[in-house]
C-alpha cells in the first residue's frame, strides 16, 4: 500500500509538469494582448510598451515560462494583471461557494445515483431499468446552464419557491444557504448522477451474473441482502473508479453553474479572467483545478486498493 501510495504521488509530479506546459503555450497563443486591454482602447504603442515591459511580457517566451515554472515549484502561482493581488489570495477568497456547491452536489448524485443504478440493474429489462436509463440519457445530454435555466424557471418564476441567485454562507445563516445551494447543486447533481447511474448499473449487472450471486439465491438468500450486501460491494471499484474521473465534469461544472446562478466561486472568477485576459490568473486556476483533479484520483486509486485487494497487485 505504501508503495502504491508512494507511485501515485510520484506519478504526479510530471503530469502536472505537462499541464503547465500545454496551459502556458496556449495561452499565449490565444488572441488578444492583456497589455493592451490594461493600457485602454486610446493607449499608444509607447504606452502599451511600457505596460507590456512591466508585465515582463516583452521578454522571450523560454523566459517566461522557465520564470512562470520556477515560481510555480515555490507555490507562487503569480500576481494578477488586473486587480495586482496575488493569484493565491483570490483564490482562497473564492473557495468556500465552489467547494460547498462541489460537496453538496457530489453528496446528492452519491445518495440518489448509486442506489438507483443498483435498482436498475437488478429489475433488469423491466420498467423502473428504463426509466432509469431514459433519465439517465436525458441528464447527460442536456447540458448543465439549460439545466439550471430549467429548474431556474420551474422553480423560482413559477412556483416561487427558491431564490434564483447568489450565495449564503453556511457559517452565517444555514437555512438561507441551503435554500440558495438547492437549485445549484441540483442543476449540477443531474449530470454526474446520469453518469454513475449508467456504470453503478452496469457493474452491479455483470456483478449479478457470477456464480456467488447464484449460490446465494439457490440458498435462499434474501434479494435486498444479495443486493446490497453482496453485488454492490463487488461492484464498487469500477463505480468508485468513475466518480474519481468524473470530477473533470464537476470542475467543468461548476464554472458554468456558477455563471448561472451568479455565485462568487472559483468558476466566475475563472470566467472573468479569461474575459479580461488576466494570463496569471487562468493560468493559476487551470493549475489548481488540474491539481484537484489529479489528487482526486490518486485518493480513488487509493480507495480502490482498500476496496479490493487484488488492486494492490
Amino acid at each position: 500500500m505504501v508503495r502504491l501510495m508512494l507511485w501515485r504521488i510520484a506519478s504526479a509530479i510530471p503530469v502536472m509538469l505537462i499541464v503547465a506546459t500545454i496551459v502556458f503555450v496556449l495561452l499565449r497563443l490565444s488572441p488578444g494582448d492583456p497589455a493592451a486591454v490594461i493600457a485602454g482602447d486610446t493607449a499608444g504603442p509607447e504606452v502599451i510598451a511600457r505596460v507590456r515591459a512591466e508585465l515582463g511580457l516583452d521578454r522571450s517566451i523560454p523566459v517566461q515560462y522557465l520564470t512562470w515554472i520556477g515560481e510555480l515549484a515555490r507555490g507562487n502561482l503569480g500576481v494578477s494583471i488586473l486587480s495586482k493581488q496575488p493569484v493565491l489570495a483570490q483564490i482562497k477568497d473564492r473557495l468556500e461557494p465552489t467547494l460547498v456547491l462541489a460537496f453538496s452536489a457530489m453528496v446528492i448524485t452519491i445518495l440518489f445515483a448509486v442506489p438507483l443504478g443498483a435498482i436498475a440493474a437488478w429489475r433488469h429489462n423491466s420498467w423502473i431499468d428504463r426509466a432509469v436509463m431514459a433519465l439517465s440519457v436525458v441528464g447527460f445530454s442536456v447540458p448543465v446552464f439549460m439545466t439550471g435555466y430549467i429548474l431556474i424557471l420551474c422553480l423560482s418564476i413559477w412556483a416561487d419557491i427558491l431564490p434564483v441567485q447568489g450565495y449564503v454562507s453556511p457559517a452565517s445563516d444555514p437555512l438561507g444557504a441551503v435554500s440558495h445551494l438547492i437549485l445549484p447543486s441540483l442543476s449540477l447533481a443531474l449530470l454526474f448522477m446520469a453518469l454513475i447511474a449508467r456504470v453503478t448499473r452496469s457493474s452491479v449487472l455483470e456483478i449479478l451474473g457470477e456464480d456467488f450471486i447464484r449460490t446465494a439465491r439457490a440458498k435462499g438468500g434474501n434479494n435486498s441482502r444479495i443486493l446490497w450486501r453482496h453485488a454492490l460491494p463487488n461492484a464498487a471499484v469500477p463505480i468508485i473508479t468513475v466518480i474519481g474521473l468524473g470530477v473533470a465534469l464537476l470542475i467543468s461544472g461548476v464554472v458554468v453553474t456558477e455563471s448561472v446562478f451568479n455565485l462568487p466561486g472559483v468558476g466566475r472568477l475563472t470566467i472573468d479572467a479569461i474575459l479580461a485576459r488576466d494570463y496569471p490568473v487562468v493560468q493559476g486556476l487551470i493549475m489548481f483545478f488540474a491539481l484537484i483533479y489529479v489528487g482526486v484520483n490518486m485518493l480513488i486509486d487509493i480507495a480502490c486498493a482498500f476496496v479490493d485487494p487484488r488492486v494492490r497487485l
